[in-house]
């Protein structure tokens, strides 16, 4: 069983591991990302963190959607990372890297996915893409 986490990071310290643009803070992160990578501290980062995370990489840093989603994707992936639905927020960001679809609707389509509920929406490109990728 995953032990609950310790830390609840916001997201400038993910933008400032993810950017190096503020060095001092950079560092501070750089260091509390690798306890998280080996498991040392264990973190949960929040949904909106996330979709938050990927607005701002992409819009105003102009990181193209795959590489946000990829390098997102690999801090999910850390040891320490406790989410328990750390799967499903996996395929979103692997879904909005390869799909035209904004981030939000890739995590409906995966939580769905990965759960027991169906999408509700008056959006029928969502409700087409949500049909077509089915269950796990």
């Amino acid at each position: 069983m995953a032990k609950s986490a310790n830390f609840l990071p916001d997201t400038n310290v993910v933008l400032r591991y993810l950017m190096r643009d503020v060095p001092e803070q950079f560092q501070l992160a750089a260091d509390f990302f690798e306890q998280v990578r080996t498991g040392k501290k264990k973190m949960l980062i929040l949904e909106s963190i996330l979709v938050e995370s990927v607005y701002i990489l992409t819009k105003f840093y102009q990181v193209p959607k795959k590489e946000a989603a990829e390098v997102l994707n690999g801090l999910l992936q850390y040891r320490g990372v406790v989410n328990k639905d750390k799967a499903a927020l996996s395929a979103a960001l692997s879904l909005y890297a390869e799909k035209n679809l904004d981030l939000v609707d890739c995590v409906l389509i995966a939580q769905a996915q990965y759960g027991t509920a169906e999408i509700f929406s008056f959006d029928k490109a969502l409700n087409k893409e949500a049909v077509k990728m089915g269950p796990v």
